[in-house]
């Protein structure tokens, strides 16, 4: 497949991109910063938190498949994720590219965001511990972040692509193990952690899996 990694030196999208050309894919890879990227990839330079809309239209022009790894990596960088994935989106409807693929968080179905100023208060996967201890820890802990997940969130599900979002709960940068437990529309039951490499390993699995497209996936040891 030819696939656009967007973000593609971060925790996620470094994975998504060793594993992808592992796997024999055709890569364009979007970043801020070319000179982190050292493998043999073709680059295109973008600044998502201020998107120009050629340069991402070049970088995804053809493309099967976008998969984005993109997340503020602080709380100076808020509103990173919802700005950078509508230019994502713009370009992939601009260009008839219909697969887009990001990556989200576990506690962002109980996030309040515009298009869903209610969400329930628990997921349905969120065991006793989630509930009442780990998510309501988290949302006061990244609130912001989620937030700037959330309205991410948003823009994707009122698209017309053929979307999917991963939502991993803690991450961790242990080895992909390709062993973990997934879920349509909810977090894991038990779930607590996951590792960035098998996130990776599942995004690029759910563009073998049409019962993830306008599907939420949760995921989990």
């Amino acid at each position: 497949m030819h696939l656009t990694i967007v973000a593609a030196t971060g925790g996620i999208g470094r994975e998504l991109l060793r594993q992808a050309l592992a796997a024999g894919h055709e890569v364009i890879a979007v970043v801020r910063d070319p000179s982190k990227i050292t493998d043999p990839v073709q680059v295109v330079r973008v600044d998502l938190a201020d998107a120009d809309p050629a340069a991402l239209q070049s970088a995804v022009k053809g493309a099967d498949a976008i998969l984005s790894g993109l997340g503020a990596r602080s709380t100076a960088e808020a509103g990173v994720a919802w700005r950078g994935t509508q230019a994502i989106v713009d370009a992939a409807e601009a260009l008839a590219v219909r697969r887009l693929i990001v990556v989200s968080a576990a506690p962002i179905g109980t996030v309040p965001s515009p298009a869903r100023p209610h969400p329930p208060r628990h997921d349905p996967g969120d065991g006793f511990f989630m509930r009442h201890l780990g998510a309501p820890f988290a949302r006061t802990m990244f609130r912001t972040h989620y937030e700037d997940l959330a309205r991410m969130e948003d823009l994707v599900r009122a698209s017309d692509l053929e979307w999917t979002i991963a939502r991993p709960p803690k991450l961790s940068n242990k080895a992909r193990t390709g062993r973990y437990r997934t879920a349509l529309g909810h977090n894991v039951r038990g779930g607590f952690s996951i590792s960035r490499a098998d996130v990776a390993h599942q995004m690029l699995h759910s563009l073998d899996q049409p019962e993830t497209v306008r599907q939420v996936v949760g995921m989990a040891y």
